[in-house]
C-alpha cells in the first residue's frame, strides 16, 4: 500500500520578514527577505544617507509581514558578549540607522567580512569547500575564516582582524596601530600611484578602478603598481596560509576582487609558502549584504520557531 499522501509545510509570507544592512565604507546596501529566503525589497545610497536607505527597504516590505529580526554588517569586531550600541567604525552612521528602524525589533551586528565569508561559501567561490579563508583587501583588509562549513569569530569576536598583525617587522622600525592596513588598503594603494605616475602618462588615476582599468589598457606604470601590490597582497596571503592552512583563499573587497592581482598573488604564495588555490570572489561588492541577509533569515526563523515552542 502506498499510504497518505504526504503534508507539506513551508513558511507563508505571514510568517514575517527580515532586514540585513550592510554599512560599508562608501556605500549602504540593504535587503529585506521573506523567512524562506526570497527577496522581498532592495534598497542602496551613499553611506551618510544610511537611515533613509533603511526607510526605502523597509517600506517595501509586505506590510503584513512582520518584522523579526535585523542584522547590521559592520566593519568592526561584533563579540555577542559585548555587543554595543554603536561601534568604534560605524558610530554616528549607526545611531541614524538605529533611528529609522522599529522599535521592539531585535538587532544583530555581524562583522561584514565575516558575512561576505558566508556568501562566498554559500552562493560563490567557496561552494562546496567547507574550509577556506575570504580575504578582503579594499579601503582596509580582513580575513573570514570559515572551518568545517561555519565561520571563525574567535574568543573575542576578532578572529581575522588583520589590521592587527604588528607591522612593519623590522629592527629599526616600530610596530604601529594598524600600519599593515594603512599599508596595503586602497587609500595607500592610491598614494603610492600618484607618487609613481609620470606626467607623460597624462592624469592620475582617482580610484582603484582607474587603476586597474589602465593596467588592463597597456600602462606601464599601472601594471608595475598593480604588480605591487599583488605581491604584498600575495605577502599577507603566506601570513594567512601560514596559521590555517585554508587550502583556498577567496580574494574580495574594492581592489582585492579584481582578478589581475591573481597572477601575482599566487607567484608570491606559491614562492614563500606551500600549494594554496587563490581564485576571486564571485559574490562581489554584494557579498556582505547577502552574507547578512543569510544571518538574519536564520535568525528569523529561530526566532518564530522559539516562540513557537513556548506556546505548546
Amino acid at each position: 500500500a502506498t499510504g497518505r499522501s504526504a503534508a507539506v509545510y513551508r513558511l507563508g509570507p505571514a510568517a514575517g520578514a527580515v532586514l540585513a544592512v550592510d554599512l560599508g565604507p562608501a556605500l549602504t546596501r540593504v535587503r529585506g527577505c521573506a523567512l524562506d529566503g526570497t527577496l522581498l525589497a532592495e534598497a542602496t545610497g551613499p553611506r551618510e544617507d544610511a537611515a533613509d536607505v533603511v526607510r526605502d527597504a523597509l517600506s517595501a516590505l509586505p506590510p503584513d509581514a512582520p518584522l523579526r529580526t535585523i542584522v547590521v554588517a559592520v566593519g568592526d569586531v561584533t563579540a555577542p558578549q559585548k555587543m554595543r550600541p554603536a561601534t568604534a567604525k560605524a558610530g554616528p552612521v549607526f545611531d541614524a540607522v538605529t533611528v529609522a528602524l522599529p522599535a521592539g525589533v531585535p538587532v544583530h551586528l555581524e562583522n561584514n567580512v565575516n558575512c561576505a565569508a558566508l556568501a562566498e561559501l554559500h552562493e560563490g567561490a567557496a561552494r562546496g569547500r567547507h574550509t577556506f579563508g575570504y580575504l578582503r583587501i579594499g579601503v582596509g583588509i580582513g580575513l573570514g575564516i570559515v572551518v568545517g562549513g561555519q565561520v571563525l569569530a574567535g574568543a573575542n569576536g576578532a578572529a581575522g582582524e588583520l589590521a592587527r598583525l604588528p607591522y612593519p617587522w623590522d629592527d629599526d622600525l616600530e610596530p604601529r596601530h594598524e600600519a599593515l592596513e594603512e599599508y596595503i588598503g586602497s587609500r595607500s594603494l592610491l598614494r603610492r600611484t600618484a607618487a609613481a605616475w609620470p606626467e607623460v602618462d597624462g592624469a592620475c588615476p582617482r580610484s582603484a578602478e582607474q587603476l586597474f582599468a589602465l593596467a588592463e589598457q597597456g600602462s606601464a606604470t599601472a601594471r608595475a603598481v598593480v604588480a605591487r601590490h599583488a605581491v604584498d597582497v600575495g605577502r599577507l596571503a603566506a601570513a594567512v596560509t601560514a596559521v590555517l592552512d585554508p587550502g583556498l583563499l577567496v580574494l574580495g573587497g574594492s581592489t582585492g576582487a579584481f582578478p589581475q592581482l591573481l597572477p601575482g598573488v599566487r607567484a608570491e604564495l606559491e614562492r614563500l609558502s606551500w600549494p594554496t588555490e587563490v581564485v576571486s570572489s564571485q559574490v562581489g561588492d554584494l557579498g556582505t549584504v547577502v552574507g547578512a541577509a543569510r544571518l538574519a533569515v536564520a535568525r528569523g526563523v529561530q526566532t518564530v520557531t522559539e516562540a513557537a515552542r513556548k506556546k505548546d
